[in-house]
């Protein structure tokens, strides 16, 4: 364990959704869209009059981000496809209790 007595790097943080230093522009955009559908179909999903609205962004998120989820090739993508798909999951079921998918 010769790190432990050496001298501590700080480095500043820095987010980045391709930690194994090779470029995925498809997975992560599909992780982030997954994120945003999931937040849409959340916030939506808790007003009542946006039943239609937080029904299908949460249809379109979940299989999105199932989609995503197996095809993510780093740990920070597969972070935000979870977050995503359990926002889109609780946004459908609500928005299906509200009223459904239709008007």
């Amino acid at each position: 364990m010769p790190h432990a007595l050496g001298p501590v790097e700080n480095r500043p943080f820095r987010f980045t959704l391709n930690s194994d230093g090779q470029a995925h522009p498809m997975q992560n955009v599909m992780s982030v869209g997954t994120l945003v559908c999931g937040l849409v179909a959340f916030v939506t999903g808790l007003v009542p009059d946006s039943h239609v609205v937080a029904s299908w962004a949460g249809a379109v998120g979940f299989v999105g981000g199932l989609l995503s989820q197996y095809l993510s090739a780093t740990t920070p993508e597969r972070s935000l496809n979870i977050v995503g798909i359990v926002g889109s999951f609780v946004g459908a079921a609500l928005g299906i209790f509200h009223g459904g998918f239709l008007p």
